[in-house]
């Protein structure tokens, strides 16, 4: 919590004024960040300024490991993130390669899980890094990518949180993950737990121990219709210990992930949090 308060502060001390082209929005802008999160004790990253909606984070990257590329999906598993995009984008709903309602396209699960290389071939990142970890591989090279330029054109949103690169140490797992944009009062309570619980399951499922994960972010920015929230309320609010995280031990395997888990199989124990803030949601 003190690196994102830090980080807020950055921004309304530094940050420069930009007009958003896809949104026609100014947003108040700052360039790189760098944050950590020692997970090796279960402490999850989770906002406690405001009460955060941790399960639907869960439930979303949970979507991307499975492939999923319908905002159907993720409702079904009690993630409602990708409506708008996939539904009310107007760039999107023009879009000759949209294949219908709730279609989002060539973006985060379909590049994770279904790559397509020169040939038209499906390559799996995700099963290739699993298969590596689990036998205490690493060829610095345990990487999983969200974003492919060649296909940028036929999702409904670039992949803000795009690569998610492992690192094997003696028994640690480590995990740095890259962000290109971040929408500070709402996107990145999600992505810090995200960061977080990737790190932590994927140790789970490959035996070995999870260590500290990464966080870096290059453009990092607040919208004009945002900024008097997060100073004025959030930013005022004391924080609250950091809560930690039980998953459920019969997770062993990624198949496990793709078929039967759910946000019911993670407990967040001793979450203490401010009340909720609803910020403006930008398309």
């Amino acid at each position: 919590m003190k690196q994102y308060v830090e980080l807020c502060q950055r921004l309304f001390e530094t940050g420069v004024w930009v007009e958003n082209q896809r949104t026609g929005k100014r947003c108040l802008t700052i360039i790189n960040a760098d944050l950590e999160y020692d997970v090796s004790d279960g402490t999850l990253p989770v906002l406690t300024t405001k009460k955060l909606q941790w399960q639907a984070a869960i439930a979303e990257m949970l979507g991307y490991l499975r492939g999923y590329t319908s905002a159907a999906q993720f409702r079904a598993i009690g993630c409602n993130t990708w409506n708008a995009n996939a539904n009310e984008n107007s760039v999107w709903l023009a879009n000759p390669f949209r294949k219908g309602a709730d279609d989002m396209g060539r973006c985060y699960g379909a590049q994770g899980r279904d790559w397509r290389n020169p040939e038209g071939e499906s390559i799996d990142q995700l099963l290739n890094v699993y298969n590596d970890l689990r036998r205490g591989i690493d060829n610095r090279s345990e990487i999983m990518t969200f974003m492919n330029p060649g296909e940028r054109d036929r999702a409904c949103l670039n992949s803000c949180m795009h690569t998610h690169t492992f690192s094997v140490l003696g028994e640690k797992l480590y995990l740095t993950s890259y962000q290109r944009s971040d929408d500070l009062p709402l996107g990145h309570g999600f992505n810090q737990v995200q960061v977080g619980w990737l790190l932590m399951v994927m140790a789970q499922i490959t035996g070995l121990k999870p260590a500290t994960a990464y966080h870096k972010i290059v453009n990092v920015h607040v919208y004009e219709d945002q900024i008097e929230l997060l100073r004025d309320v959030q930013m005022k609010r004391e924080p609250l210990p950091l809560p930690k995280l039980k998953i459920n031990p019969d997770i062993k395997t990624l198949n496990d992930l793709e078929t039967w888990v759910s946000v019911a199989d993670f407990e967040l124990v001793g979450y203490q949090h401010h009340p909720g803030i609803k910020y403006e949601f930008t398309v």
